[in-house]
């Protein structure tokens, strides 16, 4: 599937397993956070629109706006984090680096990279929404 030919009733109708959609009032500047400090990649990115994948995984962004008539938008909170709750792994992106790469770039680290007694190395950075990203890795 191309992902930046793709027509959305296509798209749509491809989707598989669990969904995963983030609201946000600046859809490349998420975009931008999880290209460059997690390496995950975008496709057909757009002031209202993005594709982000990892591995097999798809999320899509969503601008507010094309949320207008959704009644989760009127639940949304007007300032961050909106994200509050919402803990999202990517498991397989080294933690280390990516945590790097985000203090970097001023964002907020809120988990700073440890080994975990469940077996995983990762850490916390926050998106400019709120939402919380942990890249992990097997420690040890």
């Amino acid at each position: 599937m191309d992902l930046e030919t793709i027509s959305a009733e296509a798209f749509g109708r491809s989707l598989t397993g669990l969904g995963v959609n983030l609201l946000s009032p600046d859809v490349g500047a998420l975009a931008r956070f999880l290209t460059e400090v997690l390496g995950l990649t975008a496709h057909r990115v757009s002031e209202d629109f993005a594709i982000v994948r990892h591995g097999q995984m798809m999320m899509q962004l969503h601008a507010d706006a094309t949320y207008g008539a959704h009644p989760l938008l009127g639940l949304v909170p007007e300032t961050p984090p909106r994200g509050s709750g919402l803990q999202l792994y990517l498991f397989g992106i080294d933690p280390d680096a990516a945590i790097a790469r985000a203090e970097a770039r001023g964002d907020v680290v809120l988990e700073p990279v440890r080994d975990k007694p469940h077996g995983l190395r990762e850490g916390t950075v926050l998106s400019p929404e709120g939402y919380a990203f942990s890249p992990a890795i097997p420690s040890g």
